[in-house]
């Protein structure tokens, strides 16, 4: 089924740099789930837009990289209580940590080592349960 055809709530990008996952610190704002932890570049989806349209809108306003479809390496569906979330990937060279600006969402952002994410009690639940799955996979 199309990614427009399913319904999903929205996008995020496990986004490697160098062999560093990106992070970004979640605003500290009235209503916002897990605020100031740490999560993942994405968010929701948009009118129609498919899945990987909007992670990489997301992307390009959260962190201003203007990554293309050829960029991405996995994808995975996760149904969560709330609503299905597409999770996708992609690695990056260790060039392009000059070209990362904070857009006018989070407090910051970090590049850390993949592994120590599912350990991290600071981390959005749900950010730490596919980073340990895509451990799992060893695609990092």
């Amino acid at each position: 089924m199309p990614d427009t055809e399913r319904p999903f709530l929205g996008a995020k990008l496990l986004l490697h740099i160098g062999g560093r996952l990106l992070r970004i610190r979640r605003d500290v704002i009235g209503g916002l789930i897990h605020p100031g932890a740490l999560d993942l570049p994405g968010g929701g989806r948009e009118g129609n837009e498919s899945a990987e349209a909007c992670v990489l809108r997301e992307t390009h306003e959260e962190v201003g990289l203007a990554l293309t479809a050829g960029d991405l390496s996995w994808r995975a569906w996760y149904d969560w209580p709330d609503g299905a979330t597409c999770y996708f990937a992609a690695h990056l060279g260790s060039e392009m940590r000059g070209a990362v600006r904070l857009g006018s969402e989070g407090t910051g952002w970090q590049l850390i080592r993949p592994e120590a994410v599912p350990h991290r009690g600071d981390v959005v639940p749900r950010f730490r349960d596919v980073v340990r799955a895509y451990l799992a996979e060893g695609r990092f």
